[in-house]
């Protein structure tokens, strides 16, 4: 056997730990917050990030309403239009929408009022006008619209016109510590790559990797492969970690390692027995990382945790071409995920408990790029879900699908967002327990709306 290096070992320790406490220090779940409010019980919010860009006006398309019908959409869609006898109807009082096709599943959840619809949400920094967005005032309109990367960090940190170093995910488990005070584990997890949003100032997330694509079963966890597989490595290990070289940088690397090898164990531990009866579906990634949302939850008692966020990532939204195709693939696996994951809450009887919401950088034009895509766009329409949320109902305004109308930042359809991410974050936060008076502390601009909360919580 080949002899290692203490970096060597520490590289491959950290692989195998997967990353848990990859971002500093844990949070300091015993402080308390005298801005969060007092609730009790248990509640969670699940983030799912379409990575890319999701079209929104393929996946909400008016039928017949009182502002619009579906020829209006025909026309701005061109080549992209749905064929209106393929589409889901929904009903919002007297107006008919339709569903992109590939969304049967979410279809039952809104029709039996257990999800929503949020239209035409994005990155705001107040209210604007195609007028106001025209004079590019930097005041008033975000900073590097239109780009992935600028976008996506914005729509995490809900700061739209700075630079951010923490995510409203996280700042929300900064301010609900309280609630968790001597918890076994971080409040805030990713079975994915997160970028700001599950970041807090005090806050940081532990990873939690899915089932191989492909099962229906498995603990979501990798093994711990160093320590559980040579008992003699695990104790070099140990010796590595406790050695005091004086090294404050050392020090402190060994006490991230240490205390993420611990919140590794711990998790696996008790997820080796955790099996639930929902079956959620095989070959589909987002599934496999709702399933172990659900596993982590179903031990939450033990992990002393009263409020949880997971944030869950589904990508390839990015539909300059073949959007057609790859929209019917990717919704689909949205929507029979969150099926099955809402089941699988009320198989844990937390379905009131748990609210599960979509995000994605940024809409799509409406008008087509060539003749089988879509480009970056601004404002797009999103799901709540769960046994909490005023379900049946859609909430914010539906924006006209005339290009160059009032909605359009220029002629191609590229909406101007009617309700903030700032909007749209407080009211869940608010439903999670943060304060009222609490909410410009995780969202400095949503004293810029008119209604700093929306009423699609129960």
């Amino acid at each position: 056997m080949a002899v290692r290096t203490r970096r060597e070992f520490l590289q491959s320790s950290l692989k195998s730990v997967v990353a848990l406490g990859t971002a500093g220090a844990m949070a300091k779940f015993g402080e308390m917050s005298a801005l969060a409010s007092t609730g009790t019980g248990y509640q969670a919010l699940v983030c799912i990030f379409l990575a890319g860009g999701n079209d929104g006006h393929n996946t909400v398309i008016p039928i017949s309403t009182a502002q619009q019908n579906y020829s209006l959409y025909q026309q701005g869609r061109q080549g992209l239009a749905l064929a209106q006898a393929s589409l889901l109807p929904i009903a919002n009082g007297n107006d008919v929408y339709g569903l992109h096709p590939s969304l049967v599943e979410i279809q039952k959840l809104y029709t039996s009022g257990k999800a929503a619809v949020l239209a035409n949400v994005g990155n705001l920094v107040a209210p604007v006008t195609r007028a106001g967005f025209a004079s590019n005032n930097s005041a008033l309109v975000p900073s590097a619209l239109f780009s992935h990367s600028d976008q996506s960090s914005q729509w995490q940190s809900a700061i739209p016109n700075g630079i951010a170093t923490t995510g409203w995910g996280g700042r929300i488990t900064d301010m609900m510590q309280s609630q968790n005070a001597g918890a076994q584990f971080p409040p805030i997890t990713t079975t994915s790559s997160c970028g700001l949003f599950c970041t807090g100032a005090q806050t940081f997330p532990a990873t939690v990797p899915p089932p191989p694509v492909g099962t229906t079963s498995g603990t979501g966890m990798a093994t711990i492969n160093v320590v559980q597989n040579s008992p003699a490595a695990a104790a070099g290990m140990q010796q590595l970690l406790t050695f005091d070289n004086g090294l404050q940088l050392v020090q402190a690397g060994n006490s991230i390692v240490t205390r993420a090898n611990t919140y590794a164990n711990t998790m696996t531990g008790l997820l080796a027995n955790v099996k639930l009866q929902t079956a959620f579906p095989a070959g589909n990634p987002l599934a496999a990382q709702l399933q172990t949302v659900a596993q982590v939850m179903s031990v939450r008692n033990q992990l002393g945790l009263t409020r949880q966020i997971f944030f869950c990532q589904l990508g390839s939204f990015d539909t300059h071409s073949g959007q057609l195709e790859t929209q019917v693939a990717l919704l689909q696996q949205l929507s029979q995920a969150v099926s099955a994951f809402y089941t699988a809450t009320q198989e844990l009887a937390i379905d009131q408990n748990v609210t599960t919401f979509t995000a994605s950088e940024f809409g799509r034009t409406l008008t087509p790029s060539g003749t089988d895509g879509s480009d970056h766009a601004w404002g797009s329409h999103h799901f709540i879900l769960g046994s909490g949320v005023q379900g049946g109902k859609f909430f914010g305004t539906f924006p006209s699908l005339v290009p160059g109308s009032d909605n359009d930042a220029n002629t191609r359809g590229t909406l101007i967002p009617t309700t903030a991410i700032a909007q749209y974050g407080a009211t869940l936060a608010e439903w999670f327990g943060v304060s009222a008076a609490s909410l410009p502390t995780i969202f400095p601009n949503v004293a810029n709306f008119a209604s700093p909360t929306l009423s699609f919580m129960g």
